[in-house]
């Protein structure tokens, strides 16, 4: 009995489309040969190709969001967990970068094709960041007076270690070191 045609395995099938050939040949005629099924049962799920191009970059966005919540969300100091948290997101984008470079590319052509996806990730992100700058506030560790604000600005002053624009800096000697001099300066201009 085949397996039943779901949007998960959809979205799966997609990114192994997308890798073999690229977003710009990849087609929904693909998917739909890959699983064995009609075009048509495809747009079932997801009504056009942009819906379903922009279904599989929310997926690919998203996949951080669970282990930076709990980071995020985790009790104890909020130093500590601010710099778990964009050392995570560092993690996670070095290794999307690295694992495969080729699916990495077809993303970053998919994430400029999607800008309103992007805006959702990157709000979800800087919620993140300004859930960790509150509670620092609230526990008397930071002097952040604007936790949203203090958040966008901790997002765009750590901006080279997850714009993928910078991706090829990511595996540079000195980078490590580089990130950890950064996060010590956001920590120390955010203690009380």
């Amino acid at each position: 009995m085949p397996e039943p045609l779901t949007p998960a395995r959809i979205l799966e099938t997609t990114e192994d489309v997308l890798r073999r050939f690229g977003p710009a040949k990849a087609t929904v005629v693909d998917v739909a040969r890959a699983l064995g099924v009609s075009h048509g049962s495809v747009y079932r799920h997801f009504g056009s190709k942009a819906a379903l191009r922009e279904a599989v970059t929310q997926r690919w966005l998203d996949q951080s969001h669970t282990t930076l919540s709990a980071v995020a969300d985790a009790e104890g100091p909020a130093g500590p967990r601010l710099r778990e948290w964009l050392a995570a997101l560092f993690a996670a984008k070095r290794r999307k970068a690295g694992d495969d470079p080729e699916l990495f590319a077809t993303y970053m052509v998919l994430v400029g094709e999607n800008s309103g996806v992007v805006e959702r990730h990157v709000e979800t992100m800087i919620g993140q960041l300004a859930r960790i700058v509150a509670s620092g506030v609230r526990d008397g560790e930071f002097t952040a007076p604007d936790p949203a604000a203090t958040a966008r600005a901790l997002w765009d002053a750590t901006n080279r270690f997850h714009d993928p624009a910078y991706a090829a800096e990511w595996s540079r000697p000195g980078i490590d070191e580089a990130f950890a001099t950064v996060c010590d300066l956001v920590l120390r201009g955010l203690r009380a």
